[in-house]
């Protein structure tokens, strides 16, 4: 498992093509539209740009301003005239992304342009930002961020809104569709076995003199969501689950931890666990138990959720407002979302925003069922609300080297 900048420690697009439409449409000849419609796909195109400027949708493509959910038919249709899809930020080893671009591509026929597998959710907006003017292959179309990263994303006029054809089964999401939750897990202690002994149960077992050189975690707090979690949920832990003072006590957490020499500052990637360089490491759950399973005992790995400090967090996705392929990354979620696309993530063993709906209608196999750690082991997890992750987010991004490193 290569540990993502999630684990890494680590006007308008629309203006842009109206005038380039407009300016189009009335130069073109219906002997230059044959040209282009000597093909199905040619003149799907043409109709689907032409739908993308109007705005109207209609004969000329499926309307994209409402943020309604598109028939399938009909999105299928247009995105395949796209053609592809561009993705960033979705190693395979993470949340199942690998069988779920695997069976899309399939499913669909589309080529996907994989942008940077490894970056974070700050790198993402910023791919967007970058390129606004840009319809080529550096743009994505699709996002999958933290949560706390949304209301940057929103305020930042950087995703389109859209509520697939799940909309009211979706449990976390934005009431007029910039963005949803897709997935959650929560933060675990991956232990390698045998080298230590006696494994910590909690966050404070993590200052031990013991573990000195061996605690790491699996991305950078400046741009990973899931390692500013981390110091969220130690925080937690210490202020007996009192939101308004955890973040600062995070961060004094692993100014202790530092200063014990216990935290180790590198990128817990597979690599270095597999090589036993990094023997404690915090990770998401479904990470954590995917790493179990494809190391296959070499090393050991045993998952322990802390007994106290148990942070939820959900994964959201969307669509950039200046997504080169609108149709394509409206279908991805229509998959994403859809009952087999949930179970994807439920046998990498993120949990499905979807879970309760699915459960309750018996669309869950038992097999997958069955692999779950027990769940009385998830009854303590917190879930933060949006202000209160974007809050403690920017303390903690903002005060961590200066608190733990003393910069």
């Amino acid at each position: 498992m290569t540990v993502r900048s999630k684990r890494k420690i680590f006007k308008t697009r629309i203006s842009k093509e109206r005038k380039m439409s407009s300016s189009n449409s009335n130069k073109m000849s219906r002997r230059d539209f044959l040209k282009l419609a000597g093909t199905t796909a040619g003149a799907m195109a043409y109709l689907t740009a032409c739908g993308q400027s109007g705005g109207g949708g209609g004969a000329a493509g499926p309307d994209l301003t409402s943020g309604e959910s598109i028939p399938l038919d009909d999105l299928i249709a247009a995105a395949k005239a796209e053609g592809e899809l561009t993705t960033i930020a979705l190693p395979h080893d993470w949340a199942n992304y690998g069988e779920m671009l695997e069976t899309f591509k399939t499913k669909y026929g589309l080529t996907v342009n994989e942008l940077n597998p490894d970056a974070g959710s700050a790198d993402e907006l910023e791919a967007i930002r970058a390129n606004k003017e840009s319809k080529g292959p550096q743009a994505p179309d699709v996002i999958d961020i933290g949560v706390a990263h949304t209301e940057t994303a929103m305020k930042d006029g950087l995703v389109a809104k859209y509520k697939n054809a799940n909309w009211d089964t979706i449990e976390m999401k934005d009431p007029d569709g910039y963005w949803w939750a897709e997935y959650y897990g929560v933060l675990v202690f991956e232990v390698v076995k045998p080298d230590i002994v006696e494994s910590p149960k909690d966050w404070e077992d993590l200052l031990r003199p013991e573990y000195k050189g061996k605690v790491a975690m699996a991305g950078d707090v400046l741009k990973s969501n899931q390692s500013v979690q981390t110091v969220l949920a130690s925080g937690l832990s210490r202020t007996g689950g009192d939101i308004t003072k955890a973040a600062e006590a995070g961060l004094q957490f692993w100014k202790e931890m530092n200063e014990s020499g216990n935290f180790i500052p590198v990128i817990a990637d597979q690599g270095r666990i597999a090589q036993r360089e990094t023997l404690i490491v915090m990770e998401w759950d479904y990470l954590a138990l995917a790493n179990r399973d494809s190391l296959a005992g070499n090393p050991e790995l045993e998952i322990i959720v802390p007994e106290t400090g148990v942070l939820a967090g959900p994964y959201a996705g969307g669509i950039s407002a200046y997504a080169p392929h609108p149709y394509a990354a409206r279908l991805w979620w229509e998959f994403v979302m859809s009952d087999e696309g949930q179970n994807i993530y439920l046998k990498g063993y993120a949990h499905p925003i979807r879970f309760n709906d699915m459960a309750k209608r018996g669309v869950i196999p038992q097999e997958m069922l069955d692999k779950l750690p027990p769940a009385a082991a998830y009854e303590k997890a917190f879930f933060p609300t949006i202000a209160q992750l974007t809050e403690t987010k920017t303390y903690i991004t903002e005060n961590w080297r200066r608190v733990v490193f003393g910069e």
